[in-house]
């Protein structure tokens, strides 16, 4: 069973969400501000967050930048602000989608069974193309429409498993190094920029102008299919 950490400080969406996720055979906690989200997700570690930007203590941006110190927690953002700086600055701090006030159950659950997806690798046994390369995540092998397939290593490959099982998605920078390096290692961020430069020369056709492994300076790194 999936644990979901909702955090809303309304007490009548926050009741609705329950009982529906409940109904849908979710384990289901609770936070009404930033301060217990933050400690429900530390002594009850969730497979998703759905966050309210709108919180009482912390704006859901900062909630969303100290979870992603230690955690790659899928998080739905829900928010009643329309504008398109706050989405950027949601998605910026690393949650994987945005579903704005008013929305319906059912676009909501839609966004939940896709990055449940994402995290879980469901799609990762799927051929994902680079390219000229056909990339089998579940195997690690690469074949080549034409001549020798490259040789990736190690590290390598988990980069490229995070960028690929993420379509889209931008990914920060921080993230990838906690994910692949550790926590240790979240202001190494020469080590992102010389393993993806290894990785377009390797996979793109042209490695200065990458199609596929895309930097957003300052932010991150995105596969775009």
């Amino acid at each position: 069973m999936s644990r979901v950490l909702l955090v809303d400080d309304e007490p009548q969406l926050l009741r609705a969400l329950r009982i529906n996720l409940a109904a849908r055979h979710f384990d289901v906690v609770t936070a009404e501000d930033g301060s217990g989200a933050l400690e429900a997700a530390a002594t009850h570690p969730p497979d998703l967050v759905v966050l309210d930007l709108g919180l009482p203590d912390l704006d859901g941006v900062e909630v969303i930048r100290r979870l992603r110190v230690w955690t790659a927690v899928p998080i739905i953002v829900l928010s009643g602000r329309v504008g398109s700086s706050d989405k950027v600055l949601a998605l910026d701090a690393g949650a994987d989608d945005y579903v704005t006030k008013p929305f319906s159950l059912d676009e909501l659950f839609a966004r939940i069974r896709a990055v449940t997806r994402r995290s879980t690798g469901a799609d990762a046994s799927a051929e994902v193309v680079v390219g000229r390369f056909r990339i089998d995540l579940a195997d690690r092998t690469i074949a080549a429409d034409e001549g020798e397939p490259p040789h990736l290593t190690r590290t390598e490959w988990q980069l490229l498993e995070i960028l690929l099982t993420h379509p889209g998605k931008l990914i920060t920078q921080r993230s990838l190094l906690q994910q692949v390096w550790g926590p240790a290692y979240e202001q190494e961020t020469h080590y992102i920029r010389q393993y993806m430069a290894h990785l377009r020369r390797k996979l793109e056709a042209d490695p200065a102008r990458p199609r596929h492994l895309l930097t957003e300076p300052g932010m991150g790194y995105r596969f775009q299919p």
